[in-house]
């Protein structure tokens, strides 16, 4: 199928203006501010009882108190373009520098550092939380009182297994993410290509309905106005007669191109006539151009209405193609409703032609080629669209069968638990 250009499919991370850390998609900002000014107040309570130079407790205080206001702005900061970008790296610094000073602020690194990873992408970011991290350490060791490695490199290894961790959980996102367009984008196609079938379906439907309603019908016109031209001058009353059939021909033609235009039943189901078998029987009695014969074997009760529409075109179109290509001097329509299936047999006495799957295809072509050879083909369509079967039997002077069969499971008529065939046997 063709390919359309594919607008791409924003991501959550995409979506949100300054926000492209891979931990942006966790929903948990509020909560590391409240986390970040507990610590930053914590930190200050534990400087101010451990020191009493109020110099030095002047300046860490008001290092804290900026590191505070920089963590209570940060929901009021707009999250379109660098601003975001523009805060972290404001709190980055204040903390560093208050944590060089007052190394008691370095438990506010934890915090800090997952804001870090949710506003700024994946290597600006870790290029930050390792320089936190190198002053996190710097400012350890200036508190222990003799060298300790744990103290540089418990804080690396932490840092570099988060990092890891969570650039692990954001390509596993991203995986999943392009998963889901892709699915998205292969709904979007699928039902592009859904529509496409439906729309060719409801043509070739249009295109039988045409075929076998109006087609059929103007070619009993025909048939009609050339034999009335053929007798007017010998037999005028004879001629006037055929015109005046070809006239009510017409009018029918005209009801049936309405009802494909309103996708109603044929009308031979209207009214009083409303059986299957009364309604076959109007077809044979009009048929033009073949003395045609019904006959009904079993009682056929209720017939779902495409079943019984898809027979009566059947009927139609295939008397339509006797009467002007079989050469034929007789048909017989026989309808026989078994226990497990409803049958429809057409036989002519005509000339018959090859059936076989080169001579059906040489046929087809043939009949394209001069713009015509849709009738057997468009019956065969609509008898498999509603689940039957169609079958051909003939042969060159052998005359043609031809033979709609509609299994019990295809018969079923909606909203209906009575069966399709009624009791005991008829013969019209």
């Amino acid at each position: 199928m063709p390919d359309g250009p594919r607008v791409p499919r924003l991501t959550m991370m995409d979506t949100m203006d300054g926000v492209r850390g891979i931990l942006a998609p966790v929903r948990f900002g509020r909560m590391l501010q409240l986390v970040l000014l507990a610590l930053i107040a914590v930190c200050g309570i534990r400087y101010v009882l451990r020191h009493d130079e109020p110099t030095m407790m002047a300046i860490v205080l008001s290092g804290a108190v900026v590191l505070a206001a920089v963590a209570a702005v940060q929901s009021l900061v707009p999250r379109r373009g660098a601003w975001p970008a523009v805060w972290t790296l404001v709190a980055a610094a204040a903390w560093i520098m208050l944590t060089l000073i007052a190394p008691s602020f370095a438990w506010c690194a934890v915090p800090l550092a997952f804001a870090v990873l949710q506003i700024l992408p994946f290597w600006p970011a870790s290029g930050i939380v390792a320089g936190m991290t190198a002053v996190v350490i710097v400012a350890q060791l200036r508190l222990a009182a003799d060298p300790d490695p744990t103290i540089v490199a418990g804080p690396i290894g932490i840092a570099v297994a988060t990092a890891i961790a969570y650039r692990a959980l954001d390509r596993e996102a991203r995986a999943r993410q392009q998963l889901v367009d892709e699915l998205t984008a292969t709904q979007a196609d699928l039902a592009a290509a859904e529509h496409r079938a439906g729309a060719l379906a409801e043509r070739a439907r249009l295109s039988r309905e045409i075929h076998d309603s109006v087609g059929q019908d103007l070619s009993s016109i025909n048939l009609l106005l050339q034999a009335a031209q053929q007798q007017w001058q010998a037999q005028p009353d004879e001629a006037r007669a055929q015109v005046r059939s070809a006239a009510d021909a017409a009018r029918e033609g005209l009801d049936a191109a309405r009802r494909v235009v309103r996708d109603l039943a044929p009308s031979e189901l209207d009214g009083a006539a409303g059986s299957l078998p009364a309604a076959i029987e109007k077809v044979v009695a009009d048929a033009v151009g073949i003395d045609a014969s019904f006959r009904s074997h079993g009682a056929v009760g209720e017939v779902p209405l495409p079943v019984a529409a898809a027979l009566i075109r059947t009927v139609q179109g295939a008397l339509a193609n006797v009467a002007e290509h079989a050469h034929a001097s007789r048909a017989v329509v026989s309808l026989t409703a078994h226990p497990d299936e409803l049958r429809l047999d057409i036989r002519d006495d005509g000339v018959g032609f090859d059936a076989g799957p080169r001579g059906l295809r040489a046929r087809v072509a043939e009949r394209r080629a001069a713009g015509r050879g849709r009738g057997l083909a468009g019956i065969e369509e609509r008898i498999a669209v509603l689940g039957g079967t169609f079958e051909i039997e003939s042969a060159p002077g052998e005359g043609t069968t031809l033979s709609a069969v509609f299994p019990a499971s295809a018969l079923v008529v909606s909203g209906s638990d009575s069966s399709v065939f009624g009791e005991g046997e008829g013969d019209g």
